[in-house]
């Protein structure tokens, strides 16, 4: 059998629903933070979408990740490129009043193990969520607890629905200098993303959080499609799995744009509720 066969896989049964069911929250405690009204689209995104795609020189270039870490701002914080590659790159930062960046290090761990708790983060798009042998050790920090674990989700982009693996790696896989990353100044949540029906990754992301006043301000970085695609775990790249990744080697504005609106309604509306939720989880631990 090959590497990639044996690789966890979702669960193959799993139904898939948009929104909360009657029900659904029955004796779950973080059912107060269900919240199906989202804020509108922040101005610094819409001015960022009507600008079109940016000059691919002002992104920032997937060997250079770490340096999201480092002062100070980058040429291009909001918007997206199409590159030559056939790839495209997606920058988009939110401001998250009273989060810390331990709260979401804590929240890419804790969410990921029920669909109902995926769903409270984006209730119009996320749709299921599963992670397979998910830590749980009080012993490791947060961020060690989903590092090394892959997320299977369900959502849609826009109006595209997709299957979706994230595997969480280290943020030194990425280049970040681990030992600049406290979790009460700092964290970078790193993941390679691919399908989870089929062995094919397409792509990576940063979610990089720093502590400011009053809060934390998360810079996502997205680098899709073109050159990022690749077969996972040995599988080989033929007939359907080829014809999957042809789709993926010439990625368009209407695929950018959505990504760009996902990525901050999702973080934004987070923002919202993060700090409360985390609070509660807190206290029940001490309890």
């Amino acid at each position: 059998m090959t590497e990639y066969m044996a690789e966890p896989r979702p669960d193959p049964t799993r139904r898939t629903h948009l929104g909360m069911r009657p029900g659904e929250l029955d004796g779950k405690w973080y059912a107060k933070y269900w919240n199906p009204v989202m804020a509108p689209l922040p101005e610094h995104i819409k001015e960022a979408i009507d600008l079109g795609p940016q000059a691919p020189p002002l992104c920032l270039g997937l060997d250079d990740a770490g340096t999201l870490n480092e002062g100070g701002y980058q040429d291009l914080e909001n918007g997206y490129s199409l590159l030559g590659d056939g790839s495209m790159h997606i920058a988009t930062s939110t401001r998250m009043p009273g989060v810390s960046p331990d709260m979401v290090d804590w929240w890419f761990w804790w969410h990921a193990t029920e669909t109902q708790r995926y769903k409270l983060w984006y209730p119009r798009a996320h749709l299921y969520a599963e992670r397979p042998g998910g830590s749980g050790e009080e012993s490791v920090s947060y961020r060690e607890r989903y590092i090394g674990g892959t997320s299977f989700v369900d959502e849609y982009v826009g109006n595209v629905p997709g299957r979706l693996a994230i595997r969480f790696v280290r943020p030194s896989d990425l280049g970040f200098t681990e030992d600049r990353l406290d979790p009460q100044e700092a964290t970078a949540v790193c993941a390679r993303v691919g399908f989870s029906d089929v062995p094919l990754d397409w792509g990576h992301l940063v979610h990089c959080v720093r502590r400011v006043n009053g809060g934390a301000e998360m810079r996502s970085r997205f680098w899709m499609g073109g050159s990022h695609v690749a077969s996972r775990g040995g599988a080989p790249l033929t007939g359907e799995l080829e014809e999957v990744a042809e789709g993926l080697r010439s990625l368009g504005d209407a695929q950018a744009r959505a990504m760009v609106v996902h990525c901050s309604q999702e973080m934004n509306h987070l923002g919202v509720f993060l700090p409360y939720i985390f609070d509660e989880f807190k206290r029940s631990e001490q309890e």
